[in-house]
């Protein structure tokens, strides 16, 4: 019996072969940029985050609310780069939270909360913020903020950007720190 996201998962599979996937920005209803490759989701962490890495990507979260113009920003400059996104799309599944919403969301250690106590749960304040998460089944196990091995706060320009999702992309914190990876960048 195939699951609903093996469903929905072939759902987009033949939307892309029938040529009409292409990146775009759509506004939500509720009033949240969004981009149309985003992950869809039954909003279970701990399932995203085992589909996502069985498509050999790693999970991002991404907290917007309305109104944000540095969410705005985020979307129309960063994500509009065809390299910034094709560089993301190729290595991770993006989820959108709304850091005021009411959606219930079931947490990795399995506690279902709103996305607002959620994100109050993660230590989210404000937006946009990007949390990223390694791929291991042991993050229930962790204290909220200990399962991230990475995080936006607030809007970073293209270039910075990007090498943060590389920093998580090449796994390099495996190795060593933020600071040495960027120190190495240039």
């Amino acid at each position: 019996m195939l699951s609903r996201r093996a469903l929905m998962l072939a759902g987009g599979g033949v939307a892309l072969a029938a040529g009409t996937a292409r990146a775009k920005t759509v506004m939500t209803d509720d009033g949240i940029y969004r981009e149309d490759w985003f992950l869809d989701s039954f909003l279970e962490l701990a399932d995203d985050l085992k589909s996502t890495a069985a498509a050999g990507k790693q999970l991002a979260v991404m907290w917007e609310q309305r109104g944000c113009p540095y969410c705005r920003e985020t979307h129309l400059v960063n994500f509009a780069q065809k390299d910034i996104e094709t560089y993301i799309r190729d290595r991770f599944e993006v989820l959108e939270l709304d850091l005021h919403g009411s959606r219930i969301v079931t947490d990795f250690d399995g506690k279902q909360l709103g996305e607002k106590q959620l994100a109050a749960k993660y230590g989210v304040r404000g937006t946009p913020t990007i949390q990223f998460f390694p791929v291991r089944d042991d993050l229930a196990g962790k204290a909220p903020r200990e399962r991230e091995v990475n995080r936006i706060q607030g809007y970073l320009a293209p270039k910075d950007f990007l090498r943060m999702f590389a920093f998580v992309g090449e796994r390099a914190y495996e190795r060593g720190s933020l600071r040495d990876y960027l120190r190495k960048q240039g």
